[in-house]
């Protein structure tokens, strides 16, 4: 069959059988099967054909233009183009279709050292081919020459506003953009613009629903591609306005146009010190500059149409967190609604990204969209929907190859634009050293590789591959280089839940280190593919170093005491940090170092600290965000056994170690009550008054205040007007009673104490209580020791029950709180049929701007899972896991020491947990 084509061809040119000057093929797109774009049109062809250039073109029935088109402008269609010295294409070549020691021309996507088509590179490499890029075809100034843009944006708009209408009518509302269809169902763009005049029409005659308020469009930039998408734009009824002008008309507006807005470098770039904007520095120190995009422009834009270029480094208009924020209805100006219409969930409709860039300027847009599937609904916890146009989010459109759309007219346009250019390209001999080579600024700069190098001016490429490897060179053996690290320091019951909730994600891979090697060892071959390692951080902290090192994030479950250690570490490695603990001084200290390495430490996103923040802050946050105030807010949360396992006398349990438990009862304590400060001092006070709770009549609960509350005024921003805070722990009823006695007894202190020697003489519970009560008879009568001790503490039936007045031998470790903590980890261990409660009681006091007063509760109970997780277990390890993801996927990159009090932080956690099951259940109560 081309054998007669050819044939046909030679006769209808017979100025074709002449030797030509140079050889040179169109190739066959087959990067996509919409892509119908060529390099040259026909009449470009037939241009080359008589200045006597031989031009084969491969064949496909898929161009826009025909190949008999070709054929009569004296091309050859052929299937091998071995002959050709330059090859010209539109998308990527596929590896094993690139032939050796040509040039080829074509848009690579290699320049930002995209890892997708790294491969394609190190072929050309390899097979030493000559690339030249159109999208570094540039003048002396950096202007590109070369681009399908203005038909990217024209393709781009008509597809959004295709987009809208079909998202405003899964809202509820009927709009004119109904009758504009995608871009490809066009035969030209002339057509798709009468359809956008007829929308025009009917928006000006009044037929956008009320309800929908002024409509706001956003064009990021002013070059071919916003030129092209403005140019649809202006078919409709508008006015254009500056950006600042642009919260007025989004709340103002008339409804009968729409408003659109040309945002420039200059409208939302600044200086990180100082302010100001200047071109040139920008151009030369990106990093410097910071972008106020998200909080100037895009909470009052309904469209956002982006067609600016994104270099690596530079500022984002909208990041993953900005993202979270802008898609909120509490951070967006008010929208009408109108009786049988809803609102809108935020005013963001819509984004058209025609720069598809994934991760780039618009940052969760990690992953294009399709002609096939061109839209996909994006909300403000990260899910994506591409099947409906009813969920939350916003709508987004980020199509690679736009101008496929409109095959013809961007072929035409691209083919004018390159006709320049081509004499100077088609004299490239990819055999010779490019030294020899004699070519025109603008083809000299877009070579990107020739002879098998990287040419001068793209070697940084290299450099940027290398850079963005380097730490996964050092990740754990035996898991994929796309892998995401995270090193779980502790293995013990809070580590299962954490590791079961990352293990879902196949991106994640887990390393869980402990120095009992067994349980480790448990947990790795509970999940597949998690690692064991055994580790004391005591005795090896270069081991622990090392480890840091190679991880993404670090999970630390270790004790309190031991988080500064592993954090300065992390910091020190560049490596994020995540821990459910309290926030200590050691930790806060390393802020503005771990700021400058660009290192994230988390704190407090377990149960209490953690959930309860997290509870608290959205409360608060609500109804601050309604003009309402928090008056007063009391907060109560603790770990217990089910009541039907409360069978001691402390009517209390562990499935850790009690020694923070046993400590916090010697600690002291401030509140605020009415306005008060009321502090208790250290050494026992704390269990002398506690508090009866009643918020659950079902449970016999008491509780006393825990540490410094009064601080929370400001972490909360609560303000002048709260009278009455804080936050405490929840007991049942007689733990106070049953720790006063071992407290009155010297049983908790820290201190060491002589008799408690490793190393010393043995000794039963019986004598070590004798001896802390200063008698020297070991061998007293056990009902005269009973006696004695009611005489000095009190109600001894506790400490009789619990076996400290037997004769057991005493584990000794240095101090009574040691010592006794390890006996109680083994009396009041959790039986394994047995399980465990976490109850937490938020109380809020709220005035609202009316005068009237509520009493809103929140109750967030869980019961743990026999012979499963413990409800402490998960309350305290899947909290740190989500935050540990958030981390890794970029929604928080707020950088040095942080707790999750940000809605970006506090809402995406809460959501998730809830999808677990970990709920709370609200209360109100009118108080006038």
């Amino acid at each position: 069959m081309w054998r007669v084509i050819q044939l046909r061809a030679t006769i209808a040119h017979p100025f074709t059988r002449q030797r030509h000057s140079r050889v040179i093929a169109i190739r066959r797109e087959d990067q996509s099967v919409w892509e119908r774009r060529a390099p040259f049109g026909p009449t470009h062809v037939q241009k080359l054909v008589k200045q006597n250039v031989k031009v084969i073109v491969q064949p496909s029935n898929r161009r826009a233009y025909p190949m008999q088109a070709y054929m009569q402008a004296g091309a050859h269609i052929q299937e091998d183009i071995s002959d050709a010295s330059v090859i010209f294409g539109v998308k990527q070549v596929p590896i094993d279709a690139l032939i050796p020691g040509k040039t080829y021309c074509f848009f690579s996507h290699t320049i930002k050292a995209q890892e997708s088509n790294m491969p394609l590179l190190d072929a050309i490499l390899e097979k030493k081919i000559r690339l030249i890029d159109y999208e570094r075809i540039i003048d002396e100034r950096g202007a590109r020459q070369v681009a399908f843009g203005k038909y990217a944006g024209v393709a781009g708009m008509v597809n959004i506003l295709h987009g809208i209408g079909l998202r405003l009518l899964a809202l509820g509302h009927h709009t004119p953009f109904m009758h504009i269809g995608p871009a490809h169902n066009y035969r030209n763009s002339s057509m798709a613009r009468q359809a956008i005049r007829d929308c025009g029409y009917e928006i000006s005659l009044g037929m956008m629903p009320k309800s929908i308020g002024p409509l706001t469009f956003v064009f990021t930039g002013s070059g071919n591609v916003s030129q092209g998408a403005q140019e649809v734009f202006s078919e409709l009824p508008i006015e254009y306005v500056p950006p600042e002008m642009l919260r007025k008309v989004a709340e103002h507006g008339n409804q009968n146009k729409l408003y659109g807005c040309e945002v420039s470098r200059s409208d939302h770039l600044e200086r990180r010190e100082g302010g100001g904007f200047d071109a040139k520095e920008y151009d030369e120190f990106p990093e410097r500059y910071i972008s106020t995009f998200s909080t100037k422009i895009a909470p009052y834009a309904s469209v956002i149409v982006n067609g600016i270029y994104w270099a690596v480094g530079s500022p984002k208009l909208i990041s993953i967190p900005d993202a979270k924020n802008l898609l909120r209805p509490a951070n967006t100006p008010w929208l009408p609604t109108s009786k049988g219409s809803p609102a809108l969930p935020h005013r963001m409709l819509a984004i058209c990204d025609i720069s598809a860039d994934p991760g780039g300027s618009i940052e969760f847009m990690n992953e294009c969209t399709t002609i096939d599937t061109p839209f996909c609904l994006y909300d403000a916890d990260r899910n994506k929907d591409t099947k409906s146009f009813k969920g939350p989010g916003v709508l987004v459109c980020s199509i690679d190859n736009m101008p496929t759309q409109l095959p013809r007219e961007s072929t035409d346009l691209f083919g004018e634009l390159l006709a320049p250019h081509v004499h100077d390209i088609i004299k490239s001999d990819a055999k010779k050293p490019l030294a020899e080579e004699n070519f025109s600024y603008p083809i000299q700069s877009a070579i990107i590789a020739s002879n098998g190098q990287l040419t001068e001016g793209f070697q940084y490429i290299q450099e940027l591959r290398e850079s963005q490897s380097h730490r996964s060179r050092h990740k754990m053996e035996g898991s994929s280089e796309s892998d995401k690290k995270v090193l779980v320091l502790g293995a013990g019951m809070v580590s299962a839940p954490l590791v079961e909730w990352l293990h879902r994600e196949k991106d994640v891979s887990i390393t869980v280190c402990s120095q009992v090697k067994e349980e480790a060892d448990r947990l790795a071959q509970q999940y597949a593919g998690v690692d064991s390692v055994y580790l004391d951080v005591n005795e090896s902290t270069g081991h622990l170093q090392e480890l840091c090192g190679r991880a993404d994030v670090v999970v630390s479950l270790l004790p309190y005491s031991l988080h500064g250690m592993v954090a300065r570490y992390c910091v020190a490695e560049g490596t994020h940090m995540v821990t459910a603990s309290y926030l200590n001084d050691e930790i806060s200290g390393l802020h503005e170092e771990a700021k400058a390495k660009g290192v994230t430490i988390m704190n407090e996103v377990g149960l209490d600290p953690g959930i309860d923040h997290l509870l608290a802050l959205e409360c608060i946050h609500e109804v601050q965000d309604k003009g309402a105030v928090v008056e007063s807010f009391v907060s109560y949360c603790g770990g217990l056994p089910a009541p039907e396992h409360s069978n001691n006398a402390l009517r209390y349990k562990f499935s850790w170690s009690p020694r923070g438990v046993l400590l916090n009862t010697l600690s002291a304590a401030k509140y605020l009550s009415q306005g008060q400060i009321v502090e208790i001092s250290g050494g026992g006070e704390l269990m002398s008054s506690p508090r009866s709770l009643d918020f659950l009549p079902g449970f016999a609960l008491e509780g006393f205040p825990n540490r410094d509350s009064t601080k929370y005024g400001n972490l909360y921003g609560l303000g002048r007007d709260v009278h009455t805070l804080l936050r405490g722990t929840i007991r049942y009823k007689g733990f106070s009673e049953s720790i006063k006695p071992m407290q009155l007894l010297g049983l908790i202190d820290p201190e060491p104490h002589a008799l408690l020697h490793p190393s010393g003489p043995d000794v039963t519970w019986r004598q070590l209580v004798i001896h802390l009560m200063g008698m020297s008879d070991s061998t007293i009568f056990y009902e005269n020791l009973k006696q004695k001790l009611t005489e000095r503490i009190g109600d001894v039936d506790g400490i009789e029950s619990l076996g400290l007045l037997d004769d057991t031998p005493v584990v000794k470790l240095n101090t009574p709180l040691d010592t006794l903590s390890h006996y109680l980890s083994k009396r009041l261990a959790f039986e394994r049929d047995e399980r465990d409660l976490v109850v937490l009681r938020h109380e809020v006091g709220i005035r609202w701007p009316d005068g009237r007063r509520e009493e809103r509760g929140i109750n967030f109970v869980v019961y743990g899972q026999p012979q499963g997780h413990s409800a402490m277990a998960m309350t305290v390890g899947k909290p740190a896991a989500i935050a540990a993801k958030m981390i890794l996927d970029g929604e928080i990159q707020e950088r040095g020491v942080l707790l999750p009090f940000t809605p970006d932080i506090y809402r995406p956690m809460l959501q998730r947990l809830r999808s677990e099951g970990l709920t709370a259940t609200e209360t109100s109560r009118w108080l006038n």
